[in-house]
C-alpha cells in the first residue's frame, strides 16, 4: 500500500521547480504592479518638478483666478480659467451626449438584443475607437461645422459645441462596451428572481440589473470623462487655439491639452516661464482628472452600502 502511495508522490526535483515557477510569477506580477506605481509616480513628480518655477513667480491665486491666459504676450498673464472652462465646456457636451445614448445602447445590447444582433453592432461599435483623431478633428471642423452653421446662428468656424458633440461620438464605444460587459456579469440568478416577483423586463433592468452593475457602469462613465478631458487633436484642429473665457460654446477657446500642443511645437526656451506654463497647466489637468476618480471612486463605495 506505501509503495502505491509512494509512487504518486511528486518528486523532489518536480516540487522545486513548482516553486521555483510559483516564485517567478510572483516576481513578474509584483514587478508589473511596481512598474505601472512608477510610471505614475514618475508623471507626477515631473509635473511638479517642472511646475515648481511656474508656482514660485506666479502665486496659485492668480492662477486659479486670473480670467487671462497670455503667457507670450509682452504683459504675460496666467489665469488657467479659460482653458479650464473651454476644456470643461468641450468634455462636459461630450458626457452629455454619451452618457445617456451609451447607457441605453448598453441596456439594449445586454437585455434585450438577440444574440445576433449584440455580436454585429457591439464590433462595429468598438471599430470607432481605431479611427484616428485627427479624423475626427477634420471631420469636425470641415463637415459638421459648416453643416451645423446652417441651423445655429452665430456658430463660429472654431467652436466648442461640434468638437464636444465629436468627442461624445468618440466616447460613445468605451461607455457602450464596459457598460455591457458589466451588466452581462450580472448573475442570471437575480434576472430570475426579480422575474419570479412578478417585475417586467424595463422594471428588473432599472432596479437590478443597473444597480448590480454599478460599479462597472460608474468606471464606463470616468474612463469616458477622462478621455473627453484628455483629448487634443479634436479641440486643437477643431475648437481653436486662443484662451478664450466664454459661457458661449458657439465660440472657439483653447482648452489646456490645445495650448499644450500649441506651445510645445513652438520655439520656446527651455526653462523659462512661459515653458513652464506647458507643467503647469500638464498638472492642472492631471489633478482635474484625479478629481473625477476620487468623485467616481465614492460613489461606487456609497451604492454599494446602499445597496
Amino acid at each position: 500500500m506505501s509503495s502505491s502511495a509512494d509512487a504518486f508522490r511528486p518528486s523532489e526535483a518536480f516540487l522545486r521547480r513548482r516553486r521555483l515557477i510559483d516564485l517567478g510569477m510572483r516576481a513578474v506580477l509584483f514587478l508589473s504592479a511596481a512598474l505601472s506605481v512608477f510610471v505614475t509616480a514618475a508623471i507626477v513628480y515631473v509635473l511638479v518638478s517642472e511646475s515648481w518655477g511656474f508656482f514660485t513667480e506666479v502665486s496659485l491665486w492668480t492662477f486659479l483666478t486670473d480670467t487671462q491666459w497670455t503667457p507670450v504676450f509682452a504683459q504675460p498673464r496666467y489665469g488657467i480659467l479659460p482653458l479650464l472652462t473651454a476644456t470643461l465646456w468641450a468634455a462636459g457636451i461630450a458626457i452629455a451626449i454619451a452618457i445617456p445614448f451609451g447607457t441605453v445602447l448598453a441596456v439594449y445590447l445586454s437585455e434585450y438584443a438577440p444574440a445576433a444582433v449584440r455580436e454585429t453592432v457591439k464590433p462595429m461599435l468598438e471599430l470607432f475607437g481605431a479611427i484616428p483623431t485627427v479624423v475626427y478633428g477634420y471631420f469636425a471642423l470641415l463637415f459638421l461645422t459648416p453643416l451645423f452653421q446652417t441651423f445655429i446662428p452665430g456658430l463660429t468656424g472654431f467652436n466648442l459645441l461640434v468638437p464636444g458633440i465629436v468627442l461624445g461620438i468618440m466616447i460613445l464605444p468605451y461607455i457602450v462596451s464596459i457598460s455591457e460587459d458589466a451588466m452581462r456579469a450580472v448573475p442570471a440568478s437575480l434576472r430570475e428572481g426579480a422575474f419570479a416577483l412578478g417585475m417586467t423586463r424595463l422594471q428588473t433592468t432599472f432596479k437590478v440589473i443597473i444597480p448590480g452593475a454599478f460599479s462597472g457602469i460608474t468606471a464606463a462613465y470616468l474612463l469616458g470623462m477622462s478621455r473627453a478631458v484628455g483629448e487634443t487633436m479634436v479641440l486643437a484642429i477643431a475648437a481653436g487655439q486662443n484662451p478664450n473665457l466664454t459661457a458661449d460654446p458657439r465660440e472657439g477657446a483653447a482648452t489646456i491639452t490645445s495650448y499644450i500642443v500649441q506651445m510645445s511645437l513652438g520655439d520656446l526656451p527651455h526653462g523659462s516661464l512661459a515653458y513652464q506654463t506647458i507643467f503647469a497647466a500638464g498638472l492642472a489637468l492631471f489633478l482635474l482628472t484625479l478629481f473625477f476618480n476620487i468623485v467616481g471612486f465614492f460613489l461606487r463605495r456609497r451604492f454599494r452600502e446602499a445597496y
